[in-house]
């Protein structure tokens, strides 16, 4: 490859003489009826997806879900069977990877144990043939970004987990690509530095303003990074959305058990009135079919009532089945009068305050305004 001049600003030229995307500024991307199977296994069902300029998307799911799949589709390290993937207005599905001009972080790091710390961040310099004052001027900068200021000597083995990933983080910033694609590249750390590199994640996201492509079966990492949230269910997209729609208003019982914590009850609908664990149940919706639905209860969201509850409510009545301490909150198990059992989740107290005892009577309600009600055949009604 090699460089010129392009409004000012260098873009690369393959070797078949057409230029590539300049890069530093984000794209869309464009997924249409993408398919792949495996024999009569299907992984990817006819998905359709739009990524934002800018955004940070995360795929999220089980296992066998298909995510991965997705984005080594758009990567380009797997061809579909079918379908179209488009990074702007260009037609990417039979692009090779190198020429997608894209960063990728992957799940081991993927670095190069022979290199130190500055050819493995400059190495996708040197394939592009930056000169090598730029390379060093780059490299430089990266690492201060990821605050690795003078490991440039050091060799990959002698760094610790946390910071080898900073380092293939470097490695796909380096050359300012416009679409970063990362495969649970946080699985790998203990929970205290997976949550601050959540954070660092997204803060340099917000500062590189890159279209990101984030996969993690993690749904509090999807949580905490996103701008919306894909989540999928057997190669199939069942909701996208912002990470608050997902959570407070799941459009399915699937999401609604994959994001969170829930408990379930069943309802019946007559007439448009609705009833479940002996009660008559409102939400801000009711679903207009005859019939069965679930209502979703999230722990936190249920509250012990004593009577002095000025919103309107839902009410249950129930027992105590156990109190478990957790630090920060106590979850309660509770066996409701019909035999249902929910869980509520409360922040614990400084004035020690004895649980309410295994055995012991209970009135809990959830806010009206908080009530989703699911159609049984996985369709939101609330």
């Amino acid at each position: 490859m090699r460089q010129v001049a392009d409004s000012g600003e260098p873009a690369v030229v393959t070797s078949e003489g057409s230029p590539a995307p300049a890069v530093g500024k984000a794209l869309p991307i464009a997924i249409r009826r993408l398919s792949k199977a495996y024999g009569a296994v299907s992984v990817l069902d006819d998905v359709d997806l739009d990524v934002r300029p800018g955004e940070f998307l995360t795929l999220l799911g089980p296992s066998g879900s298909g995510k991965t799949t997705l984005l080594m589709a758009i990567a380009g390290f797997l061809r579909p069977d079918k379908g179209s993937i488009r990074f702007g207005e260009r037609e990417v599905v039979r692009l090779a990877p190198h020429k997608r001009e894209i960063g990728m972080v992957f799940q081991n790091y993927a670095l190069f144990p022979h290199m130190n710390v500055a050819r493995n961040v400059g190495f996708p310099l040197r394939l592009r043939k930056v000169p090598a004052p730029e390379i060093a001027r780059r490299v430089e900068a990266a690492l201060e970004m990821f605050q690795l200021g003078g490991y440039g000597g050091r060799s990959i083995t002698q760094l610790s987990g946390g910071q080898r990933q900073r380092v293939a983080l470097a490695r796909a910033i380096v050359f300012e690509p416009r679409i970063i694609l990362m495969d649970e590249p946080l699985s790998a750390l203990d929970k205290q530095l997976r949550e601050r590199m959540q954070i660092e994640l997204r803060q340099l996201h917000d500062r590189l303003g890159t279209t990101t492509v984030y996969v993690t079966h993690d749904q509090r990492e999807a949580l905490t990074m996103s701008d919306r949230i894909a989540v999928l269910e057997r190669g199939r997209i069942a909701q996208i959305d912002t990470s608050r729609a997902i959570y407070d208003r799941p459009g399915s019982r699937f999401v609604a058990e994959f994001i969170g914590e829930s408990s379930f009850l069943d309802v019946s609908v007559a007439d448009g009135v609705c009833c479940a664990a002996g009660s008559i149940v409102r939400a801000p919706k009711t679903p207009v079919l005859q019939g069965r639905c679930v209502m979703m209860l999230r722990p936190e969201r249920l509250r012990i009532l004593d009577g002095s509850d000025t919103e309107p409510m839902n009410r249950f009545e129930g027992k105590v089945q156990s109190a478990i301490y957790q630090g920060d909150t106590l979850l309660l198990q509770i066996l409701l009068s019909d035999g249902s059992p929910v869980s509520l989740r409360m922040a614990t107290r400084g004035d020690d305050a004895p649980p309410p005892a295994a055995g012991s009577p209970i009135t809990v309600g959830i806010a009206v305004s908080d009530t989703v009600l699911l159609a049984d055949d996985g369709t939101a009604r609330a």
